[in-house]
């Protein structure tokens, strides 16, 4: 590079810098949240480390407090930590931090619309049907409890044919909960070996994994740069136009043999209530909408369940002490001649503390999903400036001190109480809280319950090395925390 280049570049470098630094300084004169200081263009990013960011935010809020700000590259962002800050935000702040602001590759897909990425009047209208639809059809009733047993059932019958060889079990543990969301969404059960279904819960496991590296990390914060970039982002949106073709031939084959009087699944509610609305100008229900709506509920009630029960198995490979007291109270409350059911859970206070911990553990999805402030909002003794992104550590809360003694361990006794019983506690937040709470928060708990024990009612989970040396750390923590690949042999019991 010639002398005039690099001056150039050097005066280009110093507006940069000085409109990054006037940006920076007039977020302190607004009382913003404290922080650590941010590089130029590149903020803090220099000091995480991607396989280990907890950490890092963790000695950030020792440092700094509960509320404070880092920055993504350019963006700034406001983080709350720990029980107090995110429940003051969640419930006594509730309608100032409801608004989601989407990942950017939630967004470039979603396009504003579906559960996870509407605000305003259109998440209104669509949650509310939501709930009520599937309140209907038995979410947390019998009918789809008893969707999910007989799944559970399914799975079973499909471990069995491993025949006690090792594997891994990351495909199987996906199909089950696919199956089931299938069920409630268009009313449809498929073999483990069908090739659309081997297809879909294929494209959904490779878009989990994906959503956690670090380059859709950076998209996320850096998406004019990278979106035009090949890339794992490209493949994310081939898959999940590839599902959406999947779910609109549904929404086609549900129109053409529709009976208003008698819904099938969620697609006939909402073509139903579509066609009860298509004269009011404020109705949110469209084909655009149902699809958005139907693949959220799809990708989300699938590969979560999916991937707390992986992290469920390893834990209790690792813990065979553990695995064994789950056993012997599976066995004296349910045996074996009969399937697990929800109401067993209130006599096995045990079981049901290990499904608690477990989900306390992992810590699946650490930050919940952002939110934005679409004001300035005035939050203790600082201001969020409108347009700034706000994330809540799920983490923070999950392994604090006060309510979990020793958090970095895995312990169900840290939902039971000095006589065996189940405890609950405040600080049990997986699935968020406040308004936004996760629309399938009842189906995901029921289907952990169910599926974890009816496997271990039918098998012995052995580790190919020895259980000192599983690694149940997260492979990756991203938009979620990612277990390691593992394989297992089920011993028949």
């Amino acid at each position: 590079m010639d002398l005039g280049g690099l001056t150039t570049f050097a005066l280009v470098a110093l507006v940069f810098f000085l409109f990054f630094q006037l940006a920076w300084s007039k977020g302190h004169k607004a009382r913003l949240p404290p922080g650590p200081t941010p590089l130029p263009l590149l903020g803090n990013m220099l000091q995480m480390d991607s396989k280990n960011i907890l950490t890092f935010l963790d000695k950030v809020a020792e440092k700094y407090g509960p509320v404070y700000t880092i920055y993504m590259g350019p963006q700034r962002v406001i983080m709350l930590h720990g029980y107090e800050a995110v429940k003051e935000a969640l419930i006594d702040q509730g309608d100032e931090f409801i608004h989601r602001q989407p990942l950017e590759i939630f967004n470039t897909i979603m396009q504003g619309n579906g559960i996870l990425s509407s605000n305003g009047e259109k998440w209104k209208q669509i949650r509310r049907f939501s709930l009520m639809t599937l309140k209907n059809f038995g979410m947390g009733k019998r009918t789809i409890e008893e969707r999910v047993q007989e799944e559970a059932q399914h799975l079973v019958e499909e471990l069995q044919k491993t025949k006690a060889q090792a594997f891994d079990p990351a495909f199987i543990l996906c199909c089950a909960p696919c199956n089931v969301i299938c069920s409630i969404l268009f009313n449809q059960h498929f073999r483990y070996n069908d090739e659309k279904f081997l297809h879909l819960t294929g494209m959904l496991i490779e878009n989990f994994r994906l959503l956690n590296t670090p380059w859709i990390q950076l998209y996320n914060f850096c998406p004019s740069l990278i979106k035009h970039l090949p890339g794992s982002h490209r493949t994310i949106y081939k898959n999940v136009l590839q599902m959406r073709g999947f779910l609109m031939e549904q929404v086609k084959t549900h129109e053409e043999t529709l009976d208003p009087n008698n819904p099938r699944d969620y697609i006939d509610c909402f073509l139903i209530k579509k066609q009860q609305e298509k004269m009011n100008p404020q109705s949110e229900f469209s084909y655009e909408e149902l699809l958005a709506t139907a693949s959220n509920l799809f990708a989300a009630g699938t590969e979560t369940t999916a991937s707390t029960l992986r992290f469920g198995l390893l834990l209790l490979m690792k813990y065979p002490e553990i695995q064994a007291k789950v056993h012997e109270e599976i066995d004296r409350v349910v045996g074996s001649s009969r399937r697990p059911s929800m109401q067993d859970r209130v006599k096995m206070p045990y079981v049901d503390a290990v499904v608690h911990e477990i989900q306390r553990y992992i810590s699946l999805l650490p930050f919940s999903l952002p939110r934005l402030a679409t004001k300035d909002i005035y939050f203790r003794n600082y201001v969020i400036p409108k347009g700034t992104i706000i994330f809540l550590s799920l983490h923070s809360i999950l392994r604090d001190k006060k309510a979990f003694p020793n958090p970095h361990q895995f312990d169900p006794e840290n939902f039971l109480d000095k006589s065996g019983n189940f405890r609950k506690s405040d600080y049990f937040m997986p699935f968020s809280l406040g308004k936004r709470l996760c629309l399938g928060e009842g189906l995901a708990r029921m289907e952990v319950f169910l599926l974890l024990t009816t496997i271990l009612q039918n098998f012995t989970l052995k580790p190919l090395v020895d259980p000192k040396e599983l690694d149940i750390t997260p492979l990756r923590t991203g938009v979620f925390n990612v277990p390691h690949v593992y394989k297992l042999s089920l011993l028949p019991r």
